[in-house]
């Protein structure tokens, strides 16, 4: 991140450090992550301790520090999504990915990651992807939603 575009983001917020959640938000839905080299500008510019920042960045989970996927892929583990094939349907993510939960594709299309619950258990099991629910999904269908995420960011 540019120190110009960390300054618009500062200047959305008055400078105030209060504001570091949503701060801290922005950068991520910017860079898809948060840059230690964006963390010690935005310390520095908020006259706030590194470890401050650190300490919300890595407190939330909703925050990370390593650079995630173009594409988040969630799979429902919750009970209703497990008792109907959610696992089948998560290896068959690994596999074709070739990531387990938490991690990121090489070329940062897409990150992996479960959840207990996504509150749509009648259409279990259940992917999201990005916010976009997949419902009843089988493993069948893993390889075509996949190759549609692909096809629109080779189309761009």
């Amino acid at each position: 991140m540019t120190g110009r575009q960390l300054d618009e983001i500062l200047s959305k917020y008055d400078n105030d450090s209060s504001y570091l959640i949503s701060i801290l938000q922005d950068i991520q839905d910017n860079e898809r992550y948060l840059p230690p080299d964006t963390l010690r500008a935005l310390a520095r510019k908020l006259n706030v301790p590194l470890t401050r920042v650190y300490g919300v960045a890595t407190f939330f989970t909703a925050f990370s520090l390593e650079p995630r996927g173009l594409h988040t892929v969630k799979v429902c583990l919750g009970t209703a999504c497990h008792v109907r094939g959610a696992v089948k349907v998560l290896e068959q993510l690994e596999r074709d990915l070739k990531i387990e939960p938490g991690q990121t594709t090489p070329d940062l299309l897409f990150t992996l990651e479960t959840v207990n619950c996504l509150g749509a258990c009648a259409l279990g099991p259940v992917v999201v992807i990005d916010k976009e629910y997949f419902g009843q999904m089988n493993t069948a269908k893993v390889q075509q939603l996949l190759d549609t995420y692909k096809k629109k960011h080779q189309d761009k």
